[in-house]
């Protein structure tokens, strides 16, 4: 059974928009988005704990949000003025730990539950 469950991924043209799902079926604080490019390392996007308090990467600020549903053990990421250069296979992570320090929170170590991944391509 996989703990984590993305959908959302898709094709796109610079300047569109993507909305992101991942859903968690084991108890979990805090969820984050990851991406990796072909031959660069995984990087954290964004993330976000169970009080809400969020973090995200530089070059995703201002474009990306993250939000989830704690009802529903839901995670989103509503991804807009996509570029080129945000072209990846996007990764849902989460861990039942409330010890990770903010500053943390997008190093893909800290994560113990990963989902396989969806794919975003986007065009120019």
């Amino acid at each position: 059974t996989q703990e984590l469950m993305e959908s959302g991924g898709g094709s796109v043209q610079s300047g569109g928009s993507l909305r992101l799902s991942c859903a968690a079926s084991v108890d979990i604080y805090v969820m984050a988005w990851f991406r990796q490019a072909p031959g660069k390392e995984r990087e954290g996007v964004a993330a976000i704990e169970g009080d809400g308090s969020t973090e995200y990467a530089k070059s995703v600020k201002g474009r990306f949000t993250i939000s989830r549903d704690n009802a529903e053990n839901t995670l989103y990421l509503q991804m807009n003025s996509l570029k080129p250069e945000d072209t990846a296979t996007y990764y849902c992570a989460a861990d039942p730990s409330e010890t990770i320090f903010s500053f943390q929170l997008l190093e893909k170590a800290k994560y113990r539950y990963w989902g396989q991944g969806t794919q975003v391509t986007v065009s120019s």
